[in-house]
């Protein structure tokens, strides 16, 4: 979901408190905060070579002690007008970020109505090899060797492949 359509479910629904629903059902504590609002931009180069980036809009969550904290949508689409330049558009993706033992991001896939909260519900991030065609078992092409070389193989020094 993008900070668009987040926005827009937050204020369709601002006298609503806020659930998170964890992609294995389980709940984000129902009094956690928003700590913070972020724009996250990571530029990087793939194992094949090939210069990317990739912008999230991220939401902190941090529980603590004070069990009759929530936070109402209202209140956090309040927060979002704070933000300002912050967020250079609206076309982000939202992701949240949320700490139990490790801390782990999850984009946000939907949002919808349940006992009286607006609830959005999460899903899980991956990694995944972004040159498939280079570096893959079998995709990769090796370098030309000498015929008087040894057999070469698709992964090592002088190929291609990542």
């Amino acid at each position: 979901m993008n900070l668009t359509e987040f926005l827009t479910h937050l204020r369709a629904h601002a006298d609503k408190p806020l659930l998170f629903v964890l992609p294995d059902g389980g709940l984000i504590p129902a009094h956690c905060h928003i700590t913070e609002v972020g724009h996250v931009l990571k530029r990087f180069i793939d194992c094949g070579g090939t210069r990317r980036t990739l912008e999230t809009c991220l939401l902190q969550t941090w529980v603590h002690d004070d069990t009759d904290h929530r936070l109402l949508a209202g209140k956090l689409a309040t927060i979002f007008g704070m933000a300002g330049d912050v967020l250079p558009h609206h076309d982000l993706p939202v992701e949240i970020e949320y700490e139990d033992g490790v801390v782990a991001q999850f984009p946000v896939e939907s949002a919808e109505l349940i006992d009286g909260a607006l609830a959005f519900r999460l899903g899980f991030k991956h990694t995944d090899c972004l040159a498939r065609g280079i570096c893959l078992p079998g995709a990769c092409a090796p370098a030309p060797v000498p015929e008087a070389a040894a057999e070469s193989s698709c992964c090592t020094p002088g190929s291609q492949c990542c």
